[in-house]
Protein backbone atom coordinates (compact mmCIF):
# COMPACT_ATOMS: atom_id res chain seq x y z
CA UNK A 1 0.00 0.00 0.00
CA UNK A 2 2.71 2.15 0.54
CA UNK A 3 3.24 2.80 -3.38
CA UNK A 4 -0.37 3.93 -3.81
CA UNK A 5 -0.61 6.73 -0.74
CA UNK A 6 0.19 9.59 -3.30
CA UNK A 7 -2.47 8.93 -5.79
CA UNK A 8 -5.52 7.99 -3.04
CA UNK A 9 -4.27 11.14 -1.85
CA UNK A 10 -5.19 12.99 -4.92
CA UNK A 11 -8.33 10.94 -5.31
CA UNK A 12 -9.43 11.90 -2.10
CA UNK A 13 -8.81 15.48 -2.61
CA UNK A 14 -11.20 15.35 -5.75
CA UNK A 15 -13.68 13.77 -3.56
CA UNK A 16 -13.37 10.16 -4.86
CA UNK A 17 -14.95 7.40 -2.89
CA UNK A 18 -12.59 4.43 -2.85
CA UNK A 19 -12.51 1.04 -1.98
CA UNK A 20 -8.57 -0.86 -1.30
CA UNK A 21 -8.44 -4.42 -1.77
CA UNK A 22 -5.47 -6.00 -0.21
CA UNK A 23 -3.58 -9.85 -0.49
CA UNK A 24 -4.08 -11.19 2.98
CA UNK A 25 -3.38 -14.75 2.41
CA UNK A 26 -1.66 -17.17 -0.01
CA UNK A 27 -1.87 -20.65 -0.32
CA UNK A 28 0.53 -22.45 -2.67
CA UNK A 29 2.00 -20.49 -5.64
CA UNK A 30 0.54 -16.87 -5.81
CA UNK A 31 1.34 -14.07 -8.35
CA UNK A 32 1.96 -11.66 -5.03
CA UNK A 33 2.43 -11.61 -1.47
CA UNK A 34 0.49 -10.75 1.49
CA UNK A 35 0.35 -7.15 1.54
CA UNK A 36 -0.13 -6.15 -2.37
CA UNK A 37 -2.84 -3.85 -2.56
CA UNK A 38 -4.93 -2.12 -4.91
CA UNK A 39 -7.34 1.06 -4.75
CA UNK A 40 -10.32 1.51 -6.92
CA UNK A 41 -12.06 4.66 -7.12
CA UNK A 42 -16.05 5.64 -8.14
CA UNK A 43 -14.87 6.31 -11.84
CA UNK A 44 -13.34 2.80 -11.92
CA UNK A 45 -9.90 4.01 -11.81
CA UNK A 46 -7.24 1.64 -10.68
CA UNK A 47 -3.66 1.83 -8.96
CA UNK A 48 -1.81 -0.97 -7.51
CA UNK A 49 -1.85 -4.53 -8.20
CA UNK A 50 -3.16 -7.82 -6.31
CA UNK A 51 -2.34 -10.56 -8.75
CA UNK A 52 0.15 -9.77 -11.39
CA UNK A 53 -2.62 -9.45 -14.14
CA UNK A 54 -4.58 -12.88 -13.26
CA UNK A 55 -7.81 -11.63 -11.26
CA UNK A 56 -7.11 -7.81 -11.48
CA UNK A 57 -10.55 -7.50 -13.36
CA UNK A 58 -12.54 -9.20 -10.91
CA UNK A 59 -11.21 -7.55 -7.97
CA UNK A 60 -12.31 -4.58 -9.92
CA UNK A 61 -15.75 -5.40 -9.93
CA UNK A 62 -15.77 -6.90 -6.60
CA UNK A 63 -14.27 -3.40 -5.57
CA UNK A 64 -16.75 -1.29 -7.41
CA UNK A 65 -19.35 -3.25 -4.98
CA UNK A 66 -17.81 -2.53 -1.90
CA UNK A 67 -17.84 1.50 -2.94
CA UNK A 68 -21.78 0.71 -4.11
CA UNK A 69 -22.61 -1.01 -0.89
CA UNK A 70 -20.16 -0.41 1.90
CA UNK A 71 -19.59 -3.69 2.61
CA UNK A 72 -16.36 -5.87 3.44
CA UNK A 73 -15.08 -9.40 3.60
CA UNK A 74 -12.56 -11.58 1.95
CA UNK A 75 -13.23 -13.09 -1.03
CA UNK A 76 -10.66 -16.26 -2.38
CA UNK A 77 -9.41 -17.05 -5.61
CA UNK A 78 -7.82 -20.36 -6.26
CA UNK A 79 -7.24 -22.70 -9.24
CA UNK A 80 -10.06 -24.92 -8.82
CA UNK A 81 -12.60 -21.71 -8.87
CA UNK A 82 -14.68 -21.69 -11.87
CA UNK A 83 -14.61 -17.65 -11.55
CA UNK A 84 -10.82 -17.53 -10.51
CA UNK A 85 -9.96 -19.94 -13.65
CA UNK A 86 -11.90 -17.80 -15.69
CA UNK A 87 -10.05 -14.44 -15.13
CA UNK A 88 -6.63 -16.57 -15.78
CA UNK A 89 -5.36 -17.62 -12.41
CA UNK A 90 -3.65 -20.59 -13.17
CA UNK A 91 -0.62 -20.62 -11.01
CA UNK A 92 -2.33 -23.34 -9.16
CA UNK A 93 -2.60 -21.69 -5.81
CA UNK A 94 -5.13 -20.00 -3.98
CA UNK A 95 -4.85 -15.91 -2.71
CA UNK A 96 -7.03 -14.60 -0.40
CA UNK A 97 -7.96 -10.72 -0.97
CA UNK A 98 -9.49 -8.49 1.87
CA UNK A 99 -11.83 -5.59 0.34
CA UNK A 100 -12.91 -3.03 2.16
CA UNK A 101 -14.32 1.30 1.85
CA UNK A 102 -11.00 3.06 2.52
CA UNK A 103 -10.66 3.81 6.26
CA UNK A 104 -9.84 7.57 6.08
CA UNK A 105 -8.64 7.86 9.68
CA UNK A 106 -6.76 4.64 9.63
CA UNK A 107 -5.41 5.06 6.42
CA UNK A 108 -4.43 9.07 7.56
CA UNK A 109 -2.57 7.21 10.96
CA UNK A 110 -0.63 5.15 8.91
CA UNK A 111 0.29 7.25 5.88
CA UNK A 112 1.92 9.29 8.63
CA UNK A 113 4.22 6.62 9.96
CA UNK A 114 5.13 5.64 6.82
CA UNK A 115 5.90 8.77 5.14
CA UNK A 116 8.04 9.99 8.08
CA UNK A 117 9.97 6.76 7.49
CA UNK A 118 8.99 5.65 11.27
CA UNK A 119 8.04 1.22 11.42
CA UNK A 120 4.05 0.56 11.70
CA UNK A 121 2.48 -2.18 11.28
CA UNK A 122 -1.68 -2.59 10.42
CA UNK A 123 -3.54 -5.13 12.20
CA UNK A 124 -7.48 -5.62 10.67
CA UNK A 125 -9.39 -7.91 11.33
CA UNK A 126 -10.63 -9.89 7.89
CA UNK A 127 -12.66 -12.52 9.56
CA UNK A 128 -14.43 -13.31 12.30
CA UNK A 129 -15.81 -10.60 15.52
CA UNK A 130 -15.35 -7.19 14.28
CA UNK A 131 -14.84 -7.70 11.06
CA UNK A 132 -12.39 -4.56 9.72
CA UNK A 133 -11.91 -3.16 13.04
CA UNK A 134 -8.21 -2.11 12.97
CA UNK A 135 -5.15 -0.74 15.22
CA UNK A 136 -2.22 1.15 14.03
CA UNK A 137 1.43 -0.12 16.15
CA UNK A 138 4.43 1.43 16.29
CA UNK A 139 7.24 0.59 18.67
CA UNK A 140 7.32 3.35 22.14
CA UNK A 141 4.21 4.65 20.84
CA UNK A 142 0.42 4.25 21.56
CA UNK A 143 -1.75 2.17 19.84
CA UNK A 144 -4.42 3.53 17.53
CA UNK A 145 -7.60 1.99 17.19
CA UNK A 146 -9.41 -0.75 18.88
CA UNK A 147 -10.07 -4.64 17.54
CA UNK A 148 -13.07 -4.36 20.04
CA UNK A 149 -11.82 -6.22 22.80
CA UNK A 150 -9.00 -5.01 25.15
CA UNK A 151 -7.37 -8.43 25.14
CA UNK A 152 -7.41 -9.09 21.85
CA UNK A 153 -5.87 -5.16 21.60
CA UNK A 154 -3.35 -6.19 23.97
CA UNK A 155 -2.46 -9.94 22.47
CA UNK A 156 -2.27 -8.54 18.86
CA UNK A 157 0.00 -5.70 19.99
CA UNK A 158 2.37 -7.98 20.81
CA UNK A 159 2.45 -9.90 17.99
CA UNK A 160 2.32 -6.93 15.72
CA UNK A 161 5.54 -6.02 17.24
CA UNK A 162 6.93 -8.98 16.54
CA UNK A 163 5.89 -9.23 12.89
CA UNK A 164 7.18 -5.83 12.35
CA UNK A 165 11.14 -6.44 13.80
CA UNK A 166 10.98 -9.31 11.17
CA UNK A 167 9.38 -7.49 8.58
CA UNK A 168 6.92 -9.96 8.06
CA UNK A 169 3.02 -9.40 6.76
CA UNK A 170 0.48 -12.60 7.82
CA UNK A 171 -2.72 -13.46 9.08
CA UNK A 172 -2.74 -14.92 12.47
CA UNK A 173 -5.87 -16.28 14.13
CA UNK A 174 -6.86 -15.95 18.05
CA UNK A 175 -9.82 -16.73 20.24
CA UNK A 176 -12.49 -13.01 20.32
CA UNK A 177 -10.44 -12.39 23.62
CA UNK A 178 -6.84 -13.16 22.25
CA UNK A 179 -6.38 -16.56 23.34
CA UNK A 180 -4.32 -18.37 21.48
CA UNK A 181 -4.88 -21.83 19.72
CA UNK A 182 -8.30 -20.48 18.84
CA UNK A 183 -9.83 -19.52 14.62
CA UNK A 184 -12.29 -16.96 15.99
CA UNK A 185 -10.85 -14.06 14.81
CA UNK A 186 -8.92 -13.51 11.62
CA UNK A 187 -6.06 -10.67 12.16
CA UNK A 188 -4.17 -9.63 8.92
CA UNK A 189 -0.85 -7.63 10.38
CA UNK A 190 0.88 -5.77 7.45
CA UNK A 191 3.99 -4.50 7.96
CA UNK A 192 5.81 -1.15 7.04
CA UNK A 193 9.03 -1.63 7.61
CA UNK A 194 11.64 1.54 6.51
CA UNK A 195 13.50 0.53 3.58
CA UNK A 196 16.36 -2.62 4.07
CA UNK A 197 19.49 -0.81 3.49
CA UNK A 198 22.57 -1.45 1.23
CA UNK A 199 25.63 0.44 2.14
CA UNK A 200 27.96 0.58 -0.62
CA UNK A 201 31.79 0.85 -0.01
CA UNK A 202 34.05 2.52 -3.13
CA UNK A 203 33.00 5.30 -5.30
CA UNK A 204 33.50 3.85 -8.90
CA UNK A 205 31.76 2.99 -12.26
CA UNK A 206 30.26 -0.35 -10.97
CA UNK A 207 29.09 1.54 -8.30
CA UNK A 208 26.41 3.63 -10.07
CA UNK A 209 24.84 0.87 -11.63
CA UNK A 210 24.82 -1.13 -8.05
CA UNK A 211 22.45 2.15 -6.90
CA UNK A 212 20.72 2.11 -9.84
CA UNK A 213 19.40 -1.68 -9.96
CA UNK A 214 19.14 -1.34 -5.59
CA UNK A 215 16.90 1.39 -6.06
CA UNK A 216 15.01 -0.83 -8.32
CA UNK A 217 14.62 -3.29 -5.15
CA UNK A 218 14.09 -0.76 -2.73
CA UNK A 219 16.62 -0.20 -0.86
CA UNK A 220 18.06 2.74 0.90
CA UNK A 221 21.08 3.61 -0.13
CA UNK A 222 24.14 5.52 1.29
CA UNK A 223 27.25 5.45 -0.94
CA UNK A 224 30.87 6.09 1.07
CA UNK A 225 34.49 6.57 -0.18
CA UNK A 226 37.29 8.39 1.71
CA UNK A 227 38.11 10.40 -1.68
CA UNK A 228 36.10 13.69 -1.85
CA UNK A 229 36.88 14.15 -5.53
CA UNK A 230 34.95 10.81 -6.40
CA UNK A 231 32.22 10.39 -3.70
CA UNK A 232 29.78 13.07 -4.90
CA UNK A 233 26.10 13.32 -5.03
CA UNK A 234 26.78 14.70 -9.18
CA UNK A 235 28.41 11.08 -9.40
CA UNK A 236 25.85 8.96 -8.04
CA UNK A 237 22.36 11.27 -8.04
CA UNK A 238 20.13 8.27 -6.96
CA UNK A 239 21.68 7.22 -3.60
CA UNK A 240 20.01 8.18 -0.74
CA UNK A 241 23.13 9.82 0.50
CA UNK A 242 26.74 10.45 -0.54
CA UNK A 243 29.79 10.31 2.48
CA UNK A 244 32.76 10.68 2.51
CA UNK A 245 34.82 8.82 4.88
CA UNK A 246 36.97 5.85 5.67
CA UNK A 247 34.13 2.67 5.50
CA UNK A 248 35.03 1.34 8.74
CA UNK A 249 34.57 4.91 10.23
CA UNK A 250 31.22 5.13 8.94
CA UNK A 251 30.51 1.43 10.34
CA UNK A 252 31.18 2.29 13.95
CA UNK A 253 28.79 5.03 13.53
CA UNK A 254 25.50 2.95 11.82
CA UNK A 255 26.62 -0.52 12.63
CA UNK A 256 24.10 -0.93 15.39
CA UNK A 257 21.58 -0.18 13.29
CA UNK A 258 21.84 -2.30 10.13
CA UNK A 259 19.77 -5.66 10.27
CA UNK A 260 19.22 -8.59 8.82
CA UNK A 261 17.49 -7.11 5.95
CA UNK A 262 20.21 -4.94 5.24
CA UNK A 263 23.57 -5.49 2.98
CA UNK A 264 26.47 -4.10 2.72
CA UNK A 265 28.33 -4.26 -0.41
CA UNK A 266 32.48 -3.67 -0.51
CA UNK A 267 33.69 -2.63 -4.48
CA UNK A 268 37.07 -1.08 -3.51
CA UNK A 269 39.28 -3.78 -4.13
CA UNK A 270 41.86 -2.38 -2.31
CA UNK A 271 43.54 -3.85 0.93
CA UNK A 272 43.73 -0.24 2.61
CA UNK A 273 40.19 -0.22 2.09
CA UNK A 274 38.87 -3.83 1.88
CA UNK A 275 40.15 -5.28 5.28
CA UNK A 276 39.08 -2.61 7.87
CA UNK A 277 35.50 -2.23 6.00
CA UNK A 278 35.39 -6.14 6.05
CA UNK A 279 36.03 -6.36 9.92
CA UNK A 280 33.89 -3.63 10.70
CA UNK A 281 30.83 -5.05 8.37
CA UNK A 282 31.22 -8.30 10.42
CA UNK A 283 30.93 -6.98 13.01
CA UNK A 284 27.29 -5.88 12.54
CA UNK A 285 23.84 -7.68 12.24
CA UNK A 286 24.04 -7.48 8.05
CA UNK A 287 22.26 -9.99 6.05
CA UNK A 288 24.79 -9.89 3.29
CA UNK A 289 28.28 -8.92 2.97
CA UNK A 290 29.98 -9.10 -0.16
CA UNK A 291 33.48 -7.77 -1.88
CA UNK A 292 34.18 -7.10 -5.39
CA UNK A 293 37.63 -8.32 -6.54
CA UNK A 294 39.50 -11.11 -8.76
CA UNK A 295 40.39 -14.42 -7.09
CA UNK A 296 43.66 -13.39 -6.42
CA UNK A 297 42.24 -10.24 -4.83
CA UNK A 298 40.12 -12.81 -3.04
CA UNK A 299 43.24 -14.92 -1.75
CA UNK A 300 45.14 -11.93 -0.66
CA UNK A 301 41.93 -10.93 1.51
CA UNK A 302 41.44 -13.62 2.92
CA UNK A 303 45.22 -13.98 3.90
CA UNK A 304 44.95 -9.85 5.34
CA UNK A 305 41.41 -10.13 7.09
CA UNK A 306 42.77 -13.75 9.08
CA UNK A 307 45.75 -11.66 10.03
CA UNK A 308 43.24 -9.43 11.15
CA UNK A 309 41.92 -11.50 13.62
CA UNK A 310 38.40 -12.86 10.98
CA UNK A 311 37.93 -16.81 12.01
CA UNK A 312 36.12 -19.28 10.02
CA UNK A 313 32.77 -18.29 11.15
CA UNK A 314 32.98 -14.91 9.91
CA UNK A 315 34.68 -15.45 6.74
CA UNK A 316 31.70 -17.50 6.05
CA UNK A 317 29.39 -15.00 6.23
CA UNK A 318 31.63 -13.23 3.25
CA UNK A 319 30.43 -13.11 -0.19
CA UNK A 320 33.70 -13.07 -2.35
CA UNK A 321 34.21 -12.50 -5.19
CA UNK A 322 30.72 -10.84 -5.16
CA UNK A 323 27.53 -11.62 -6.77
CA UNK A 324 26.57 -14.76 -8.51
CA UNK A 325 28.07 -16.65 -11.87
CA UNK A 326 25.96 -15.19 -14.26
CA UNK A 327 28.91 -14.34 -16.77
CA UNK A 328 27.93 -10.29 -17.14
CA UNK A 329 31.35 -8.36 -17.46
CA UNK A 330 29.61 -4.63 -18.00
CA UNK A 331 28.65 -2.86 -14.26
CA UNK A 332 25.34 -2.92 -15.18
CA UNK A 333 25.46 -6.59 -15.40
CA UNK A 334 27.37 -7.17 -12.95
CA UNK A 335 25.03 -5.06 -10.33
CA UNK A 336 22.37 -7.96 -11.61
CA UNK A 337 24.56 -10.53 -10.57
CA UNK A 338 24.96 -8.86 -7.49
CA UNK A 339 21.31 -8.30 -6.67
CA UNK A 340 20.38 -11.76 -7.58
CA UNK A 341 23.11 -13.01 -4.51
CA UNK A 342 21.60 -11.19 -1.98
CA UNK A 343 18.13 -12.19 -2.98
CA UNK A 344 19.40 -15.49 -2.82
CA UNK A 345 20.93 -14.98 0.18
CA UNK A 346 17.71 -13.22 1.81
CA UNK A 347 15.61 -16.66 0.87
CA UNK A 348 18.55 -19.11 1.96
CA UNK A 349 19.70 -20.37 -1.30
CA UNK A 350 22.50 -21.36 -2.10
CA UNK A 351 22.44 -23.66 -5.18
CA UNK A 352 20.77 -21.44 -7.23
CA UNK A 353 19.70 -22.77 -10.46
CA UNK A 354 17.57 -22.03 -13.26
CA UNK A 355 14.04 -23.01 -12.34
CA UNK A 356 13.35 -25.00 -15.67
CA UNK A 357 16.47 -27.37 -14.08
CA UNK A 358 14.49 -27.73 -10.89
CA UNK A 359 11.49 -28.79 -9.71
CA UNK A 360 8.56 -28.23 -7.07
CA UNK A 361 7.22 -24.67 -5.89
CA UNK A 362 8.79 -21.80 -7.67
CA UNK A 363 8.49 -19.44 -4.77
CA UNK A 364 10.21 -20.19 -1.58
CA UNK A 365 8.18 -21.59 1.60
CA UNK A 366 6.77 -19.07 3.43
CA UNK A 367 7.44 -18.97 6.58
Amino acid sequence: MRDLLDSMDAWRRDGRRIALARVVEVAGSGPRDPGAAMAVNDLGEVIGSVSGGCVEGAVVEAAQEVIENGTRGLRSFGYSDSDAFAVGLTCGGTIGIYLEPLDEATYDELADEIRAVRPAALATVVGGVGLGRSVVVCPNRAVRGSLGNPDLDRVVTRDALGELASASTRIRRYGSCGEGLREDVAVFIESFAPPPRMVIFGAIDFTAALVKVAKLLGYRVTVCDARSVFATAARFPLADEVIVDWPHRLLESIGTTLTSRDAICVLTHDLKFDVPAIVAALGTEAGYIGAMGSRRTHRERIEHLREAGVGDAGLARLHSPIGLALGGRTPEETAVAVCAEIIATRNGLSDVRPLSATEGPIHPPRT
